[in-house]
């Protein structure tokens, strides 16, 4: 028996439809329309990581070169007179528990020495006097009392 009008997919049937996602090609798998692989965006931002890579490495390199061989920081000997005052009172903090645990005034006067030409008594009252104007706790007071007594009596000075 004939038909009267063609069959699809059969000769003389009308035209196969358009796809419906509207690309020019695609590849059929199990039935399914699948776009071909072609991703712009990942082969965009692959070189601007690589170019951030490249660049943190290359200014690395070009510190570390400055750093170590063009212009290295030159370490020399400073005396401690040059510390700021609140370094300077931690030192003498430090000199008066030292003499606190060894009682000796000879060896806390020869480290106090270091400061240069004030007496140990007047580097010790610079000390105390720093520490009482910026709040440094009582026991770092009482130490450095007990440090301008002994420095007084050991140099003779009585104030």
């Amino acid at each position: 028996m004939q038909y009267a009008l063609p069959r699809p997919g059969r000769p003389g049937a009308a035209k196969p439809a358009k796809p419906r996602q509207g690309r020019k090609t695609a590849t059929v798998r199990k039935c399914l329309w699948v776009p071909p692989i072609t991703c712009p965006d990942i082969l965009m931002k692959s070189p601007r990581w690589l170019f951030i890579l490249i660049t943190l490495t290359t200014g690395l390199g070009i510190g570390l070169t400055y750093g170590w061989v063009i212009d290295p920081v030159e370490f020399f000997d400073l005396t401690p007179d040059t510390l700021r005052t609140d370094y300077k009172t931690d030192y003498v903090i430090m000199v008066a528990e030292a003499f606190r645990a060894e009682q000796d005034p000879a060896t806390a006067a020869r480290r106090l020495a270091i400061f240069g030409s004030p007496t140990p008594s007047a580097i010790a009252t610079d000390a105390l006097d720093y520490a009482l104007a910026n709040n440094f706790p009582d026991a770092d007071i009482a130490i450095l009392k007990e440090l301008i007594t002994a420095m007084q009596a050991w140099s003779g000075i009585l104030q």
